[in-house]
């Protein structure tokens, strides 16, 4: 175990991201603007980005910062039940597609969360928003993917350590969280 070495790649994978400071803010901007407009917000992701998905949400409908109304957020990810209804009447492919498809609606915010930009179901999921009108947003890894090209706005954090994309990942959360408080609730 080299704790140093973690940390100088942290250091360095923060410092590739800070040209995405941009993007970020154009994509909790436009976030902000749906939930300001009545739009709720969809989460989804695989494994550890799934923690993600449920983290946004939660800090949605809960709070972030201080007391506020609650904001409409789903973390897709979060239905037990649901997701293996839906992988087995169906394929795991469909576990978030299938919920777009049932919760979503234009004017609503798909938030997906992906280190490689890969997965099936990730990609599936981002179709069936757009089909809907709804916004997309990535927080993605690597080279984003297929699912880059997808999104209305995705952030792909440059690095290939999934463990700095999920650290990288939670700064995103946090400054969109930011955005929609500022926007969307009137705080700062």
């Amino acid at each position: 175990m080299n704790l140093a070495h973690d940390l100088s790649a942290l250091e360095e994978t923060v410092k590739r991201c800070h040209g995405l400071v941009p993007s970020v803010e154009a994509a909790g901007k436009a976030l902000a603007e749906k939930v300001k407009a009545g739009g709720k917000v969809l989460t989804c992701g695989n494994g550890g980005s799934a923690a993600d998905s449920m983290h946004l949400a939660e800090e949605m409908t809960g709070r972030y910062r201080g007391n506020r109304k609650a904001l409409p957020a789903l973390s897709l990810c979060a239905d037990g039940s649901a997701l293996t209804c839906i992988a087995n009447d169906w394929s795991y492919e469909d576990v978030f597609s299938r919920q777009v498809e049932a919760f979503g609606q234009k004017g609503d915010v798909l938030i997906v969360f992906s280190t490689s930009g890969k997965s099936p179901n990730i990609l599936k999921a981002i179709q069936v928003a757009k089909s809907r009108n709804m916004l997309v947003i990535g927080a993605l890894g690597k080279d984003g993917g297929p699912a880059k090209g997808l999104c209305h706005h995705a952030i792909v954090v440059p690095s290939e350590d999934t463990s700095r994309i999920q650290e990288l990942h939670g700064w995103l959360i946090h400054a969109w969280l930011e955005c929609v408080e500022a926007i969307a609730v009137g705080k700062s």
